[in-house]
């Protein structure tokens, strides 16, 4: 740790509890800056104008809304800077802070920034930039992953060329640092692919049938949401309604073949159609029923695909989706556990939405060409599709099983 860094920790004011600084994009523009930070105002106005320039997608909105929401945070509260102030040592000391981030700074759960009181928007007291790892007897005090380090250092960079583009900042103290490595550790390999295993996903899913039958009006929507998640990759984004895209029954549809296919808005505002399996056009149909809806769409049917049960219109919150699918890996975690499978229950445990999706593409590859799954995934290149391909893995781990460390044994 270098004395600089050292320096920030014995002002006391890492330990201050910081508070949200940018809403959604809803309201983004009308939060103004807590009083207390005036003097760096100006920085807050072009962090917000780099922020609104990503609202075409709302998945890197919110991906670099939490990176530089840290690194302001940090800056100010802690640092005491102004970004024109900012050197390559500075940067380095804030990667620093993030590997152990303060107690004040770590959240248990994720919540949302800003609560809407009395036609206000109001800054959540319960919010925190980290937040810790798993939950109940499996929390984990918050680390920087890898990933999330190169994440982190990618996003600040782009904000910094952005400052120069825009002529309020002359350099950026990321671009400076030359030994980049020692950040990162080299791996050999390709990266473990975080996706449930064959007996997770079949607990899952049984227990998303489970739970349709015994209380259809609100689960048959759970059963679909989890087949749709599984089966055409979907991202949670890619489910919710938005200003840019809206999910409807329509974006269902029926080819001169006789195909059906499933039209979509994901990563990078780009729109794709996704090849619908007998098995996923089966769950439609059941899902339409339930709905009291035609076992198919038309051209014209604009019935949401995921109504809310309370309420009118489709559901808008991703976090919504993410309570309602976290319901049925606790469900499925619940039953694995009581059918003995304790260490399969404890992994369940840290699994999110989007392992779904990983899971979907990792079975698909071991059956269809490669180059369809990535279409289907919407992945930029096959090299991304490919990391889901574990079967090199599987023959290299069973070539390893007889080996003996004692021959006569």
């Amino acid at each position: 740790m270098t004395c600089v860094y050292t320096a920030y920790i014995l002002t006391g004011m890492s330990s201050k509890q910081p508070i949200p600084l940018f809403d959604n994009l809803e309201h983004l523009m009308e939060r103004p800056l807590s009083a207390g930070l005036s003097e760096y105002q100006s920085d807050f106005e072009h962090a917000r104008q780099f922020l609104i320039s990503y609202r075409g997608s709302q998945d890197t909105f919110s991906a670099y809304r939490r990176e530089l929401e840290r690194y302001l945070q940090w800056l100010w509260l802690v640092a005491q800077k102004k970004l024109a102030q900012i050197k390559r040592i500075d940067f380095e000391n804030y990667i620093q802070f993030c590997q152990s981030p303060p107690d004040a700074w770590i959240g248990s759960k994720q919540v949302p920034r800003f609560l809407s009181k009395e036609g206000l928007r109001v800054p959540n007291d319960t919010w925190r930039p980290f937040l810790q790892q798993g939950k109940g007897e499996t929390l984990k005090k918050y680390y920087l992953s890898q990933k999330s380090l190169e994440a982190m250092m990618a996003t600040i960079s782009s904000f910094y060329q952005f400052m120069i583009q825009e002529e309020y900042l002359e350099g950026n103290p990321v671009a400076l640092i030359r030994q980049k490595s020692k950040y990162f550790r080299k791996q050999q390999g390709k990266a473990t692919v975080r996706r449930l295993s064959e007996l997770q996903w079949a607990y899952v899913i049984e227990t998303a049938q489970q739970m349709a039958e015994s209380n259809p009006a609100e689960h048959e929507r759970t059963l679909f949401i989890m087949s749709a998640l599984f089966s055409m990759y979907l991202r949670i984004s890619e489910l919710a309604a938005s200003k840019r895209w809206v999910p409807v029954m329509r974006h269902f549809h029926r080819d001169s073949d006789g195909n059906w296919w499933f039209t979509t808005v994901g990563k990078g505002n780009k729109q794709r159609d996704i090849a619908v399996s007998d098995a996923m056009l089966n769950a439609l149909k059941r899902y339409r029923s339930s709905l009291e809806l035609s076992a198919l769409p038309d051209l014209n049917d604009n019935y949401p695909l995921l109504p809310k049960v309370r309420g009118k219109g489709p559901i808008e919150s991703t976090r919504r989706i993410r309570t309602i699918v976290q319901s049925c890996f606790d469900n499925a975690m619940t039953r694995l556990q009581k059918d003995g499978f304790s260490e399969e229950a404890l992994q369940l445990e840290a699994a999110t939405v989007h392992w779904l999706r990983h899971t979907g593409i990792s079975e698909d590859v071991k059956i269809r060409p490669r180059e369809h799954v990535r279409d289907d995934a919407g992945h930029g290149s096959s090299e991304i599709t490919d990391k889901y391909i574990d079967i090199e893995l599987r023959e290299r781990h069973a070539s390893s099983k007889n080996k003996k460390i004692d021959p006569d044994k």
